[in-house]
């Protein structure tokens, strides 16, 4: 049947031209020129109203089996010369950052971890080689794990030493310290365990060269039978001594924090820097810590008839001044490429 031939001549000649094409646009404008509206395919098929009732019969099937193949042939060729296109993209574009000799030929600077970043890494690995879990947990947080679980309700005074970033439903907010992550971890917890959770928290303060709207801590639980004192001292004295490798003369001054009792702030002797070592030398309050307040403990589904144990508050940000000498804040979170190059670590 001559218009079968012709379908079948048409097909062959897609198959042809198809495999010549290595442009995307080349390939959808041969599949215009044979099955759009004055495409070859279609022009054939407007003779179909000449044919008898036999001839439709069989030229239907025959050129719906056409077209189809035609239709996978274009999508293939397409998906084909993007994976090309994509591939040839990467072997233009690709360096080895494992090679400081290359990064320095193509005038790359090397890139470096920010000194926060370093430090946190740092702390996680001497808490795991003590026995301690790394936990995380959200930002956004609701008011009963920022607040109500730490023994801080409603009318409690303490929620005014806090500027809080509230979203509009009053429900939800940005957490104010990771001490929500203690929450958590009691939640999925039972004792005894012990656990670290470092992460940013956000304030609506006023910046200047010791406060910042968002900074970082590390929040540390102990949980147990006979928890004292005693083990949250051991457990600091070694964090530091491993962090400024030198043992640090530290102190313990009574402090209030409504989710320990007896609570404490501890100090450590430094000096401070750029000033004269005798007159400027004195006392940096690092952390508040203490023996968990029994209310917690029931907060997050613990037994405190049974159960005691410490949690402490470490802020990243001055802990990472005091080891790098560093005299603002401010300059951790600016982004300034002058800045973070002096922790360059490759």
């Amino acid at each position: 049947m001559e218009i079968l031939k012709k379908l079948e001549q048409i097909h062959k000649d897609f198959e042809g031209e198809i495999e010549k094409l290595s442009k995307q646009a080349d390939v959808l404008n041969l599949k215009a020129n044979v099955l759009g509206k004055k495409g070859s395919l279609s022009e054939i098929l407007k003779s179909l109203k000449d044919a008898t009732p036999e001839e439709r019969k069989e030229i239907g099937p025959a050129s719906n089996s056409i077209k189809q193949k035609i239709e996978q042939a274009v999508l293939a060729k397409l998906q084909s010369i993007e994976l090309e296109e994509i591939n040839q993209q990467l072997a233009k574009n690709r360096i080895d950052i494992s090679l400081r000799d290359s990064l320095m030929m193509d005038g790359l600077k090397a890139a470096g971890v920010h000194p926060v970043s370093a430090i946190q890494r740092e702390i996680e690995d001497i808490f795991i080689s003590m026995g301690f879990d790394v936990l995380d947990g959200p930002h956004i947080e609701d008011d009963f794990h920022n607040f109500g679980a730490l023994n801080i309700p409603e009318t409690h005074p303490a929620r005014d030493m806090q500027d809080t970033f509230w979203f509009k439903d009053m429900k939800h907010l940005l957490r104010t310290h990771t001490s929500t992550i203690q929450v958590r971890g009691m939640e999925s917890r039972k004792p005894p365990f012990k656990f670290v959770g470092p992460g940013k928290v956000f304030r609506c303060e006023r910046t200047d060269a010791t406060h910042e709207m968002c900074f970082h801590q590390l929040e540390g639980m102990m949980v147990g039978e006979n928890i004292t004192v005693g083990n949250l001292i051991y457990f600091m004295k070694t964090l530091l001594k491993e962090i400024f490798k030198k043992d640090m003369e530290v102190r313990l001054r009574p402090g209030y924090f409504p989710f320990v009792e007896p609570g404490f702030e501890l100090d450590i002797r430094w000096k401070k820097p750029g000033k004269g070592e005798s007159k400027h030398s004195g006392w940096l309050e690092l952390l508040p810590c203490g023996m968990v307040h029994p209310n917690v403990l029931r907060a997050g589904g613990i037994d405190p008839e049974k159960y005691n144990g410490f949690a402490f508050g470490l802020g990243l940000d001055r802990l990472v001044m005091v080891k790098y000498m560093i005299e603002d804040i401010r300059h951790l979170h600016s982004g300034d490429l002058r800045f973070n190059s002096q922790f360059s670590m490759i």
